[in-house]
């Protein structure tokens, strides 16, 4: 699909493009860059890249695709470094969570005879860094693009076609509204399971051995959503500080009207909301993006393969 494919980053999602790019033959050449010497070379070992370059300006050289895969209030200064030295005809895009943030620190700096079409591939795990990654992260899931109102049409059916190769289902959608929705099914949800773990955490009647001991399935999600990488997390929230900040309270007018049906006794209340919101979890099951397999279809990471 491209003759050069250049990865800026290399954690769990450009590590497992890299896996997939690799297996599907998408790019005759592969080639990459981080910051961190130690990822470097932990991607040399791994086969990650063709050739692990030794600066922003080496590895979007004569690149016809650039995919920004660092955390996204790093996308701006990134783009302004490496704008003067991208090829004409490129197209320039991102795997960051936040779109509206990112349309507005990128797209000033990215020339006129450059596409610039963000994405937002919807996968991932607790895991991080190069040695995370495998190809089928992205089989099923979808990836969210979306265009800036003047994107020719061309590079961005491209970009869908090549996550489609990948595995991933494509959708199109408008960076103000795509950020009030992963503020819901993503962005909140992680701040949750954060306060929620941290409220244990400052629970002195409870010791830390026994939460960590008596850990029943919801509490163990929780942590395993609280251990996904910080300074990515770190950065959504302050790059969807509004959406978030909007969902949040609404999530806190529902949690204070189940603590009043629990104070009061309100039985019938509960009932009806939890049978409400049980239907939503067979939506997700319904619609291939977990299965109804005891432990939320996980398995212990010694017997995956």
């Amino acid at each position: 699909m491209y003759d050069k494919i250049s990865l800026i980053g290399m954690g769990l999602i450009a590590s497992s493009m890299a896996h997939g790019i690799h297996r599907h033959g998408i790019a005759r050449s592969l080639v990459g860059y981080t910051r961190s010497q130690q990822t470097r070379e932990v991607a040399c070992e791994l086969g990650l890249v063709d050739h692990m370059c030794n600066s922003l300006e080496e590895v979007v050289e004569d690149a016809d695709l650039v995919v920004l895969c660092t955390p996204v209030r790093t996308f701006g200064q990134i783009a302004r470094i490496i704008a003067p030295h991208l090829k004409p005809g490129a197209t320039l895009s991102d795997v960051g969570s936040v779109k509206s943030y990112v349309v507005k620190s990128v797209a000033p700096h990215v020339p006129a005879n450059v596409h610039f079409v963000p994405g937002h591939p919807l996968a991932g795990t607790e895991h991080s860094g190069p040695r995370a990654g495998f190809a089928e992260l992205f089989v099923n899931r979808w990836c969210l693009i979306t265009p800036l109102a003047n994107s020719p049409k061309e590079p961005v059916e491209r970009l869908a076609e090549f996550w489609r190769i990948l595995g991933a289902q494509v959708d199109y959608m408008e960076p103000t509204h795509h950020d009030l929705v992963l503020a819901v099914t993503s962005h909140v949800p992680h701040l949750i399971a954060y306060s929620m773990v941290g409220t244990a955490d400052h629970l002195h009647r409870v010791s830390k051995t026994e939460v960590i001991q008596y850990s029943a399935a919801g509490f163990r999600d929780f942590t395993r959503i609280a251990a996904s990488n910080p300074t990515m997390w770190h950065d959504v929230f302050l790059s969807n500080k509004e959406a978030t900040l909007d969902i949040l309270g609404r999530f806190t007018e529902e949690l204070f009207s189940l603590q009043r049906a629990i104070r009061t006794g309100q039985g019938d209340q509960l009932l009806e909301y939890f049978q409400r919101t049980r239907s939503i979890r067979k939506g997700i099951v319904e619609a291939g993006q977990d299965t109804g397999a005891p432990d939320f279809g996980r398995i212990p990471r010694q017997q995956e393969t």
